[in-house]
C-alpha cells in the first residue's frame, strides 16, 4: 500500500484507518458469506445462509466478537472457515492490539499529537505476534489430535450400526488463532466441548493459557512502553486478582451443585453439560478464562451452570472485560477505568487527578466516562427490546429467571465483543412454531446482535484515540511528594473497588432479575 513507516498519524488520521481498515475487512467477509456456493474447498456443496445471517457472522467477527448464530460444520465451507472466519481472527485481533498500542503511545509521549501509524501497528502485529503464535500453537495441537484436514466428512455406522456423519475440516489452524486472538469461534458448533477441537486435558490447558497470553503480557508491554514497569505490574495484579477471585467462586458453586440437585437428593458436583473428561475444575477455569479474557471459546454449556455459577461469566463481561479481556481491548479498557479511577481519587485527596504525570482534565475524563459507559447502556437497553416485544422474544425458549438470564447474556456477550452464550437465545426459529411468521424473529436477532456487536466494537474505540490523542499532547509534570502514586498495591485494591462499583450500578438491577434469582429457587431452569 505505500504507507510509509516514519508517517505517523494524529488520532483522528488513526482512528480512520481503523475504520476503513475494519470495513473493507467487514465487506470481504460478508462478500465471502454471500457467494459459498461457488467456493472451491467445499466438499459438502454448502450453500449460502440467510442475508441476515451473514450480516451477523460478518459483524460479529470483524468486532472481534465470534458470536455464532449457525453451527459451523453444518454450515460453512473449509473456504469459507479459512479464508474468512479464519482471516478476520487474525485482523480483528491485530487492530485491537494496534489501537491499545497508540494509547501507550499517548500516555508516554509528550506534547505531540502523533501515536503511530496504523498500518505500521497492524503489520508488526499479525507479522510479529499472531503468526508465530499460532503456527507454533496449530503444531502443539495437532500433537494432541486435534484434525487438520481438507477431506469431506466421514460416513460410518458406530456401535449401533445406525448411519452417522462425522464432520472433518481444518481445524487445528482456525483453532489457534481463534484463541490467540480473542476471537473464540469454533470450528464445531459445540465449539472446545468437541474433541476434535480439543481432545485431551493437555490440549485443554494448553486452549486456556493460549487465551490469557497476549492480553497478559500486554501489561508488561504497557509498562516497558511507559518506562515504568511497576505500573504494568500493578495492573497485572489488578486483573490477576479479579480473575481468581471469579473461578474461586464458580468453582464453588458447581462443585456444590443446584437447588434442585439437593432437593432431588442429589449432593455431588454439577456436572450436567459438561465433559467428563475435564469434569468441574476443568470446565469452570475454561469458562472463567474464555468470559474474563474476551475470548468466548467454551468446553461446557453455560446455560446448565448453577445460577450462582451462571452470574460469574456474566460479572466477568460486566466487568467491561477489563479482566485480562481480548488483545488490545482489554488493556484499553482498564486504561479507561484506571483514569476514572485517578480522576476519583484525586478528588477524595483534594488534588489535580494526574497519571503518569499528566493531568487528569475535563476532556479527558469525559472521554473515558463515554467509552466506559456506551456499552452498558447499548446492553440493557437492547436487552429491554428483546424481552419487551413481539420480534425479541420471538428468539428466546425459556421464561422466567432463566430466561431474562439468556437474554441478558445473548447481548451482554455481543456488545461486549465476546461470544460466548447461555444458547437459549437463538437467531433460529422454528417456521411451525405458534405465532412464527416467516423470519421476523431472525431478523431480529441477527440484525440487533450485528448492530451492538459493531458499535461495542468501534464506538469504543474510537473514544479510546481521542482519549489518546488528548494526552499526547499534555506535559509531563513532575514528580512530588503529594503526588499519587499509581503503582502500588494501595491503588490497585483501590482500582479493583472502581471496576466492582462500575459494573453494580450498571448492571446490579439485571443480575437480580437472572442469575441472582434464580440461585435463590429451587427451579432448575
Amino acid at each position: 500500500m505505500r504507507v510509509e513507516p516514519a508517517a505517523e498519524q494524529d488520532w483522528k488520521a488513526y482512528a480512520r484507518s481503523v475504520l476503513v481498515f475494519s470495513l473493507v475487512s467487514w465487506l470481504a467477509l460478508y462478500l465471502i458469506l454471500r457467494t459459498q456456493g461457488a467456493h472451491p474447498l467445499n466438499p459438502e456443496g454448502f450453500r449460502s445462509g440467510p442475508w441476515d445471517l451473514s450480516f451477523n457472522t460478518a459483524s460479529s467477527f470483524v468486532s472481534n466478537t465470534s458470536w455464532q448464530f449457525y453451527g459451523g460444520e453444518t454450515t460453512l465451507s473449509y473456504f469459507s472457515q479459512m479464508a474468512g472466519i479464519t482471516v478476520a481472527s487474525f485482523t480483528s485481533g491485530a487492530v485491537g492490539v494496534a489501537v491499545a498500542v497508540a494509547l501507550i503511545r499517548g500516555l508516554a509521549r509528550r506534547e505531540t499529537e502523533r501515536l503511530g501509524n496504523f498500518w505500521v501497528d497492524l503489520t508488526r502485529s499479525l507479522l510479529y505476534v499472531l503468526l508465530p503464535l499460532s503456527i507454533l500453537a496449530s503444531i502443539v495441537l495437532a500433537s494432541q489430535g486435534v484434525i487438520q484436514t481438507l477431506s469431506g466428512s466421514v460416513d460410518l455406522g458406530g456401535l449401533t450400526h445406525l448411519p452417522q456423519t462425522l464432520a472433518l475440516g481444518p481445524t487445528a489452524s482456525q483453532e489457534s488463532i481463534k484463541l490467540l486472538s480473542g476471537d473464540g469461534g469454533g470450528f464445531f458448533n459445540v465449539n472446545s466441548a468437541m474433541p476434535f477441537e480439543n481432545p485431551t486435558g493437555l490440549s485443554n490447558f494448553i486452549e486456556i493459557l493460549l487465551m490469557l497470553l497476549i492480553p497478559a503480557a500486554l501489561t508488561y508491554t504497557f509498562g516497558q512502553m511507559v518506562g515504568r514497569r511497576r505500573q504494568g505490574w500493578m495492573l497485572y495484579a489488578t486483573m490477576v486478582a479479579l480473575f481468581v477471585t471469579g473461578i474461586g467462586v464458580l468453582y464453588a458453586a458447581e462443585a456444590h451443585g443446584t437447588p434442585a440437585m439437593h432437593a432431588a437428593g442429589a449432593h455431588g458436583a454439577n456436572m450436567t453439560g459438561k465433559e467428563v473428561r475435564f469434569a468441574t475444575g476443568g470446565s469452570t477455569l475454561f469458562v472463567a478464562t474464555a468470559t474474563a479474557s474476551g475470548d468466548g471459546a467454551v468446553n461446557s454449556a453455560l446455560e446448565s451452570l448453577t445460577g450462582l455459577g451462571g452470574a460469574v461469566p456474566m460479572a466477568n463481561i460486566m466487568s467491561g472485560e477489563v479482566i485480562f479481556g481480548g488483545p488490545g481491548s482489554g488493556l484499553y479498557g482498564m486504561m479507561l477505568v484506571v483514569v476514572i479511577a485517578v480522576f476519583i481519587a484525586g478528588l477524595m485527596v483534594g488534588r489535580t487527578p494526574e497519571y503518569l504525570g499528566k493531568k487528569i482534565g475535563i476532556r479527558e475524563i469525559k472521554l473515558a466516562l463515554l467509552g466506559t459507559l456506551f456499552v452498558p447502556i447499548a446492553v440493557l437497553g437492547t436487552t429491554a427490546l428483546a424481552t419487551a416485544t413481539q420480534a425479541g422474544t420471538r428468539s428466546l425458549f425459556e421464561h422466567g429467571p432463566q430466561g431474562f438470564s439468556e437474554t441478558l447474556y445473548a447481548y451482554l456477550s455481543q456488545t461486549n465483543n465476546n461470544g460466548s452464550a447461555f444458547a437459549g437465545y437463538t437467531g433460529f426459529i422454528q417456521p411451525n412454531a405458534p405465532g412464527n411468521v416467516g423470519s421476523y424473529g431472525i431478523s431480529f436477532a441477527d440484525l440487533a446482535g450485528g448492530a451492538v456487536m459493531t458499535l461495542g466494537r468501534f464506538v469504543p474505540i474510537l473514544f479510546v484515540l481521542a482519549l489518546a490523542g488528548a494526552l499526547s499532547t499534555r506535559k509531563v509534570a513532575p514528580h512530588g511528594l503529594g503526588t499519587l502514586r499509581t503503582d502500588t498495591p494501595t491503588f490497585a485494591i483501590f482500582l479493583i473497588g472502581v471496576v466492582i462499583l462500575l459494573a453494580l450500578l450498571n448492571f446490579l438491577g439485571a443480575l437480580f432479575l437472572g442469575p441472582l434469582a434464580q440461585s435463590l429457587t429451587s427451579q432448575l431452569f
